[in-house]
């Protein structure tokens, strides 16, 4: 699949009537399909439901706010998350990024901004599964099969949301070698990213706090002032 053809599903979730309005005109120009939440409780249900291929969320909902839906999304589902805030704060940035927000929108924005985010990180969804299809990568007890989007240690599942998994795949994939924040950035987010690199070490901590032990033979090791690389017991 790539980010601009047609057959994609989006829910949007916000409470903003006008957000649904210049979103969906927006979408549908593009062919894409639109669900609409306009709670969190109902954006979860949804997401389970009618598991869309990309989920826009506001922050700032009733019943259930974005950073708790998101929450629930996670443990079930590892759909890709767009979050929107009026909030311009780091922390709620940082938070959302940590809970496992792909990427994040700030109120006010214009329609096509959040089209060409849709795009990128379907674009990039789609690449991954191409360089992927069909491929397993196994270092010792780590297992990631990019054809369905899953990582296993020790036999088991490991609930991981896309961004963790192309990273993981990214760096296992070149063992030894030291990939910057900003490279990253860029060939993970799939554009020139807003943000800064603090995003990257946020998916990082989550990727070690799931899957690095002790026993691992393996370790995903922090270059000071560079960035990261993945590191075998023979390198």
């Amino acid at each position: 699949m790539e980010g601009n053809r047609s057959g994609y599903t989006i829910l949007i979730a916000d409470d903003d009537p006008n957000v649904h309005q210049s979103l969906n005109n927006y979408f549908r120009r593009e062919r894409y399909k639109t669900l609409s939440a306009y709670d969190g409780e109902n954006a979860v249900k949804q997401a389970v439901l009618y598991k869309p291929d990309l989920i826009i969320m506001d922050i700032m909902m009733p019943r259930l706010d974005g950073l708790e839906a998101l929450r629930d999304i996670r443990k079930k589902a590892n759909t890709p998350i767009i979050l929107l805030s009026a909030k311009t704060e780091e922390f709620d940035k940082l938070i959302g990024l940590e809970l496992g927000a792909d990427d994040y929108v700030t109120k006010p924005f214009s329609p096509r901004e959040v089209l060409a985010r849709v795009k990128a990180v379907l674009r990039r969804m789609h690449e991954m599964n191409v360089q992927g299809s069909s491929t397993i990568i196994r270092a010792g007890n780590l297992e990631i099969n990019m054809n369905a989007y899953v990582v296993t240690l020790n036999g088991k599942e490991i609930p991981c949301t896309p961004k963790e998994i192309e990273i993981l795949w990214t760096l296992v994939s070149n063992p030894g070698m030291v990939f910057s924040r900003d490279h990253l950035l860029e060939s993970i987010w799939g554009y020139d990213y807003p943000g800064d690199t603090r995003a990257v070490d946020s998916h990082i901590k989550r990727i070690r706090a799931k899957l690095c032990r002790e026993t691992n033979a393996w370790d995903i090791k922090t270059v000071w002032g560079i960035g990261y690389r993945f590191e075998t017991g023979d390198a």
